[in-house]
Formats: structure tokens, sequence, C-alpha cells
């Protein structure tokens, strides 16, 4: 169907041309005359109100689609495993999680998209109209005819009028950013009491952490630093780095008259400590080792410890003295662990918190 075929007082009002502009012919002075613009023809959807209607139910469809992929990318990211394949043909095995949160994620951005695309296409005024060139400053003029221009667009939309369009629209982005609100779950999981706890318990044996072997009191030598894992923990647990930034220990002997403090000496063994070695400051570890001093530096920001004296802090920005293990020697003449550190190790605010 063509405007020649439509009645012409059924046909919308035609806009002034290029606002009143003059068209030009080319001639022999003037061979690149302004040709303006060429006649304009109605769409379909202005002359016939039921496909502007079709229209307005494709471009809500569209926008129904976009949310119901929100709500598919939202429940994808809950409820898929994240260790989950799936083969797709023809590119081959992929995370299932990955494939749907893109699928639903791509599908909701396209339909919001191709949405605003067909309503401007099919159901905004598409009148061609051409504007001379104006400084850039803006006269009161230009905000006059900007303000104009901005209420003819709003009404031409129709977006007061059709009220489903609307609806939908608005549906659609209010939801859709909801998928990046669900993104933030990424950030990690949150880590609830496992912080306040180790793989160190009762029982649990010291072994050396260059050598793998369980250490015995005799092993330690006066002056000596050495590094300690539980006893089970290996590299090539899946855990591993987890686990041993909350379980490494550094192990001291001291003579046990240089211990200032009561509580470091009854939970030494002949003058034997352990204290962990993740700095308290923002959880580094702990290498550096003063013999005649019995101070502890970290080399990341200097913090000092001294571990004479229930490895207070003597120097630095660390918040609190080093976790204490209580250790003994189990029925074999190993060293061992008592129990678990009573306070959490590492930065001081997971033990604030």
């Amino acid at each position: 169907m063509s405007s020649q075929d439509i009645p012409e007082e059924n046909l919308p009002a035609e806009q002034e041309h290029a606002h009143g502009a003059v068209t030009a012919v080319a001639d022999e002075e003037n061979p690149f005359a302004d040709p303006g613009l060429p006649p304009h023809e109605h769409r379909i959807q202005d002359i016939d109100e039921r496909a502007a209607r079709r229209s307005e139910r494709a471009v809500a469809l569209l926008f129904t689609l976009s949310m119901l992929a929100t709500v598919g990318f939202i429940v994808s990211y809950v409820t898929i495993p994240h260790d989950k394949s799936i083969f797709v043909f023809p590119i081959g095995h992929l995370s299932a999680l990955n494939f749907a949160l893109g699928l639903t994620l791509g599908t909701a951005l396209f339909c919001i998209g191709a949405g605003a695309v067909h309503w401007a296409r099919t159901l905004m005024s598409d009148v061609e109209v051409a504007d001379e060139r104006h400084p850039i400053e803006a006269s009161p003029e230009v905000r006059a005819k900007v303000h104009a221009d901005f209420r003819q667009g709003a009404k031409e939309s129709a977006l007061g009028r059709r009220k489903l369009l609307r609806t939908t629209m608005f549906g659609a982005l209010a939801l859709f950013p909801l998928s990046g609100v669900m993104l933030l779950r990424d950030l990690g999981p949150l880590p609830g009491t496992s912080l306040r706890h180790t793989l160190w318990a009762k029982g649990k044996r010291l072994v050396n952490t260059n050598t793998g072997q369980p250490l015995r009191p005799e092993d330690v030598a006066v002056g000596s630093l050495t590094f300690a894992k539980p006893d089970g923990l290996e590299e090539t647990d899946e855990e591993f780095q987890t686990e041993i930034a909350k379980a490494a220990l550094m192990i001291v002997r001291l003579q046990p008259g240089n211990i200032k403090d009561k509580r470091e000496l009854d939970w030494s063994h002949e003058g034997i400590v352990a204290f962990s070695k993740i700095c308290t400051h923002v959880g580094c570890p702990i290498s550096l080792y003063e013999q005649q001093t019995h101070h502890v530096l970290c080399p990341c920001h200097q913090s000092t410890f001294d571990l004479s004296d229930g490895a207070r802090v003597i120097f630095g920005p660390a918040g609190h003295a080093l976790p204490q293990l209580r250790i003994g020697v189990d029925s074999d003449g190993y060293l061992q662990a008592l129990g678990d550190f009573e306070e959490p190790v590492g930065p001081a605010f997971w033990e604030r918190g």
C-alpha cells in the first residue's frame, strides 16, 4: 500500500519542507546548487493504524523477550554449577554457566536494541528535516528551538499514548541492570568463619616445610628459625594455597630464661615456640629473623615482632601480636599442635570483624 492509494484527507499533515528552505537549480553559474530533499513518502504505519499497532506489539514483544532473558541470566547464574560443561556444535565443550550467561545477556541486550530501532523506524516520525548550521554558542533562540524540537519529538514518539510500548520498554530497562548486580557475587564468596580456623588441631604434627618430614625437638637448634606446615597438607592439594596462607608456621627455639611472656612459656616446649608466619598488617609472610634480639621482621612494611615477648609489635604498622600455637610432643617424640590458634591469623580486621 502506498500513499497514492489513500485519500488525501487521511494522510498525516506534512511538515514544512526543510523549514521553508528554498531549493535552487544547478546552472552554469551555480553548478553545485542545493537540490533540496526528495519528496517524503509515508510508511504503512503512518496511514494504517492496524499496521502501527502491529509494530507496537512487535516492539513490546522484543522488550518482553529482553526481560525474560534477564530473568534467565539471573536464574542461570544462581542455579548452574560453575564446573559443569556442555557440548555445543561446532564449537565443542564449553562451560555451561558461561554459555548460558553469554546467551541470555546477549539476548537481553539485542532485544532492547532491536526494539528501540524498530520503534524508531516504524512508529516515530521519519520526516527528514534540514537545518542550517548555526554558531556553537547557544543563543536564546536556539535553546527555545531545542526545547520545541524535544517537545515535538516526544509527541511524535507516541510514548504517552502507546501505554503497552511504554510499559514494556521501562520494564526491560529497569530489569536489565539486575544482571550487573548479580555479577557482584563474583567478588568472592563470603568468608563466613573460615578465616577464624586453620588446619591445626590437637594431635596434628608439625612438618618441616622444606624437607616434608615431621619435626622432633632436637631438630630445632637454639637461635634457628624453621618453617612448618600441618601434617597431611601437600602442595599438590587443590586448596594448598588457601590453607597454607592461614596455617603457615614459624618455629624458633629460645632459652626458656629469655622468654618474658608467661603464656608464651606455658605454650612452648623446652623453649620451642611456634607463631603464625602471617603478618598481622596485610598478610605478608614473615621470614627475617634477628638471632640476637629475637625479633622477626616483615619484609613488606617492616613490622617488627619480639618473639621473646609474646610476638608483640615493637615497630611498624601491624595492628597486634602474632598468634601463637600451643605445642607439645606426641608419644613418638614428634612436635605436635595442642589445638588451633585461639585467634584469627593475619590482618587485624578479620579478628575485629
